[in-house]
């Protein structure tokens, strides 16, 4: 394995300080375009090292929130003025570390940008309101009061923004914070805390700790210093988060999975809704978890439908991130790959139709890579594994039915709940839509994988333990109500 003149190791941060662990193990971080290139080392963490983290924290928080609101709110501009002079750096190592192409990279790191600012402005927000007494000599009010210490666990697959989306406003409102990014892509996240310390946090108010999730995830699950804990990632292990946070008392917060639907109804804009279904679905490899999966078309416009999303498929550039003519990099690790061909294997034994792709790329270039074909099953039923199982790939499901009732029964016929979106003119279409899809983002004549950093997202049935993040709506999370009644 070649190790490039500039992979270095990426160690803990911990009480405003960069430390190795307590073994001094490290972990390499692997290239998915080019698995003979090292990203970086990143330390593999004991208990110890958590330990230090969630100490480290809980001093801070002490001073942390005594701040106002506003001066917490001003560090985090500091942070964001950073990381936008580093932008170009930070999304270049995203792309060499999980593989999504490079403007996507700098379109992440620069919502990771616009995160900060607008969490630092939610400083100067109201954190309560005054509430009428029947004592008409007294005063009530509410305020609101940071949890403590914040475990933060995240996924690899946004490494810039859902660490920001999670961190920023656990600061603002007063919490210190523990973060464990995925090993997957720990020098990421060790670029995004440099950050954070070079714009003069202080001391113990965040802190880095990579490693196992046996080890670094489950110590945070089972942290009795750790106040709450906010999770990004696979439905089983939030299953395990939640679990464990409930059974010592943790507030919690968990997205997981999706299996997203859209909608192509006879009366759409079938271009648009075919750049959309390309977009939402195979951008990032499909590794979004509001990522397009599965397609129903009404039946009068599903040939036309089809035709014109394969032609496009067709043209579809695989190769690695950082070139600037590839539309889709590779997946993110040699495990993603098999599981993402496994699948595709499933649905081929199933009884789906495979229109285009299903096998791992092997042109000249790319036989050092985690590539895989963007793929389009039909005849696809929602009894399949491929219909009710979330991939994490860039593979398409299209399924056929006659009727708009038939196309919202089939959509939500699945245990998640995260994200859909429908392509009609037809006003009472939208809104039997909106009425009736059991998800926590709908979307009309939009990709499925959009969201706006000022709204609310989480999902419903099994994407979500039911909170909501981002936007105004992430105080409910990261603080708690306190009443307060004053009499003279």
């Amino acid at each position: 394995m070649t190790v490039k003149a500039e992979s270095k190791t990426y160690v803990n941060y911990i009480n405003g300080e960069w430390k190795s662990s307590s073994t001094n193990e490290v972990q390499a971080s692997i290239n998915p375009g080019n698995k003979n290139e090292i990203v970086g080392y990143a330390s593999k963490s004991t208990k110890k090292d958590l330990d230090q983290a969630v100490t480290s924290a809980k001093k801070a928080q002490i001073a942390w929130r005594k701040l106002s609101a506003p001066a917490r709110g001003e560090y985090l501009y500091k942070v964001a003025n950073v990381l936008e002079a580093r932008l170009e750096e930070v999304a270049e190592t995203m792309t060499r570390e999980m593989g999504k192409t490079l403007q996507e990279a700098k379109g992440e790191t620069a919502r990771g940008v616009a995160i900060l600012r607008y969490y630092a402005g939610e400083g100067m927000r109201k954190v309560g309101d005054v509430i009428p007494s029947t004592d008409s000599e007294a005063f009530m009010f509410t305020s609101r009061v940071p949890l403590g210490v914040v475990g933060v666990i995240t996924p690899w697959n946004f490494p810039v923004a859902i660490p920001i989306w999670k961190v920023a406003p656990a600061l603002v409102y007063g919490n210190t914070v523990v973060l464990k990014p995925a090993t997957e892509t720990a020098v990421t996240a060790a670029k995004v805390i440099e950050c954070f310390h070079e714009a003069g946090m202080p001391a113990g108010v965040i802190n880095m700790v990579t490693g196992s999730g046996a080890i670094i995830g489950q110590g945070i699950i089972d942290h009795p210093d750790i106040n709450g804990i906010t999770f990004t990632g696979s439905d089983s292990v939030g299953k395990r988060v939640g679990q464990g946070a409930l059974a010592r008392g943790a507030k919690y917060q968990l997205e997981m999975g999706g299996k997203n639907p859209v909608i192509v109804a006879e009366d759409a804009d079938l271009d648009l809704a075919v750049e959309a279904t390309i977009n939402g679905g195979l951008r990032s490899t499909g590794q979004k978890c509001t990522a397009t999966s599965r397609v129903i078309i009404q039946s009068s416009v599903y040939n036309v439908f089809k035709e014109k999303l394969l032609a496009k498929v067709k043209e579809i550039k695989v190769g690695e991130g950082l070139k600037s003519d590839t539309w889709m990099g590779p997946c993110s690790s040699e495990s993603q790959l098999i599981t993402v061909l496994d699948y595709i294997e499933k649905g081929k034994a199933e009884g789906a139709v495979l229109l285009y792709g299903g096998s791992k790329c092997e042109a000249i270039g790319l036989e050092n890579g985690f590539y895989v074909q963007p793929t389009v099953f039909e005849n696809v039923t929602s009894n399949m594994t491929i219909a009710q199982e979330e991939i994490f790939g860039p593979v398409l499901a299209l399924m056929e039915v006659e009727t708009m009732e038939e196309a919202l029964t089939v959509a939500n016929d699945v245990e998640f709940g995260l994200s859909a979106s429908i392509f009609t003119t037809n006003i009472q279409k939208m809104l039997s839509f909106i009425n009736e899809m059991e998800a926590g983002l709908v979307r009309i004549n939009a990709e499925s994988a959009g969201v706006e950093l000022q709204a609310p997202f989480g999902g419903m049935k099994k994407s979500s333990s039911l909170s909501r993040e981002q936007g105004q709506a992430a105080i409910e999370f990261f603080t708690n109500i306190k009443t307060v009644f004053v009499k003279g």
